[in-house]
């Protein structure tokens, strides 16, 4: 039970951060091939795991972007509000919808991480906590170095 508690933080992290790091680096959001290809690397996939890893990126790909974009164009609509002769119901709703999409979008991701958690072996998670480990220790690392050099 403990190994699930760190397991699914860390495939999330990694899921969740690849994207985004090729994002801030002005790579764009990495394919499903790209990601499965990233595990691979890490923890030596089998045929059958690079295939259902690839469903399920695709699907969270799919589930999410979908909520996302809306979520983007709710909080647009909020933001349009702000006048002296706001609508008030009008503002509540948009608010409640974007916190229901913003659950929705927390179980879809949770409830994804759990079915890629199930994918690999134990050897492999082992091998995947070691190498988020190591990410995470990277990144405390460079924000200490960015500290260190902006004071």
């Amino acid at each position: 039970m403990q190994l699930a508690k760190l397991f699914v933080p860390a495939v999330a992290a990694l899921v969740f951060s690849v994207p985004a790091m090729a994002q801030q680096m002005g790579g764009g959001t990495p394919s499903v091939d790209d990601q499965v290809n990233q595990l691979d690397e890490m923890v030596d996939l089998d045929e059958g795991q690079r295939q259902e890893l690839s469903n399920l990126l695709t699907q969270m790909q799919n589930d999410i972007g979908a909520n996302e974009q809306e979520a983007q164009q709710l909080q647009q609509q909020l933001s349009e509000h702000v006048q002296p002769d706001y609508d008030e119901a009008a503002i509540r709703a948009d608010a409640e919808r974007l916190g229901d999409l913003t659950a929705e979008m927390t179980a879809d991701s949770i409830i994804i991480q759990s079915q890629i958690e199930s994918v690999f072996t134990q050897e492999q998670q082992d091998r995947l906590n070691e190498a988020m480990a190591q990410q995470q220790e990277q990144m405390q690392q460079m924000q200490e170095q960015m500290q260190q050099q902006g004071g």
